[in-house]
């Protein structure tokens, strides 16, 4: 069950609206970096935790609190839009100054589809896409994944902050910048408290490593054809991250033979050629000529 004051988590004030940042805006509410991905990712990962509670209650608090974000961006965007005349809502045409800013970069569906409010899409105007949640049933390939999140969230709001010289946009950018900075922390701190790098990996640490193939499991591969790879580094010598096995550098080679496949089936209507167990060398004959 889920409960709402009014009141927003932290004060949203704008000193001198702008419709195209209102758009950029968007992309923290709607976007594949924005609050709605993180906000579902910890509430689903929440929901389907299985385990100790307080994960579970770390997860709903902090998915909670990404509802409170996206609330704080939906009146930036809105508050961003305010000063456009009513009669927009209805005439979309004409020679007034804020037909002229959409022309020139801001949003028009804000006029068309949301009366001079936020959408659940992208700075673009797409939708907000659920497969970009992350809900793995695996706590630690979920707080990578929430770092992630947090990482290139963080990062967005970092070129929005840039973007704008709006005091008020710039002190709530700054409390959602801050915000992030815990987050990565927190979900970092959860693979700490799980066993950190040789406790949690490789993940999942549940599947027996007996069952790998050990000649490739703690092996870069470089696949530079020309000349001596300069891809060496922590990844390619000494001791792996999990204490479990030493790195090593190889050269990529072909360790199996060059695929054949039958002929075509016929239930798959595929060109009569096609059904012949010659028609791979009459391509080659093709190429050669």
């Amino acid at each position: 069950m889920f409960y709402h004051d009014g009141k927003l988590q932290y004060e949203v004030k704008v000193d001198k609206p702008d419709p195209q940042f209102a758009k950029m805006l968007q992309q923290a509410i709607g976007g594949v970096e924005g609050e709605m991905r993180v906000c579902l990712q910890y509430l689903f990962q929440a929901w389907n935790m299985r385990g100790p509670a307080k994960y579970k209650d770390m997860l709903l608090d902090t998915g909670t609190e990404e509802m409170a974000h996206i609330e704080m961006l939906a009146t930036a965007v809105a508050l961003n839009l305010e000063g456009a005349p009513n009669e927009l809502k209805d005439k979309v045409a004409g020679d007034s100054p804020f037909m002229e800013q959409v022309m020139g970069g801001a949003n028009p569906r804000h006029i068309l589809s949301s009366g001079l409010g936020a959408m659940a899409t992208d700075s673009c105007g797409v939708p907000f896409n659920g497969s970009w949640i992350v809900g793995s049933g695996n706590m630690a390939a979920d707080m990578y994944a929430n770092v992630m999140a947090e990482s290139t969230g963080r990062t967005l709001a970092a070129r929005l902050w840039k973007s704008t010289s709006d005091k008020g946009m710039r002190d709530m950018l700054s409390f959602l910048l801050a915000r992030d900075t815990m987050h990565q922390n927190q979900w970092l701190a959860v693979l700490e408290e799980t066993g950190g790098l040789k406790g949690a990996h490789p993940i999942p640490n549940s599947f027996p490593q007996d069952e790998e193939n050990h000649d490739f499991n703690y092996t870069f591969i470089s696949t530079k054809i020309d000349g001596e790879s300069e891809a060496k580094g922590r990844w390619s010598e000494g001791e792996s991250l999990d204490g479990k096995g030493q790195f090593k550098f190889e050269k990529a080679r072909p360790y199996g033979k060059k695929p054949h496949l039958g002929a075509a089936s016929p239930s798959g209507f595929a060109q009569k050629e096609q059904m012949e167990e010659g028609f791979t060398d009459k391509i080659k004959d093709v190429f050669k000529k």
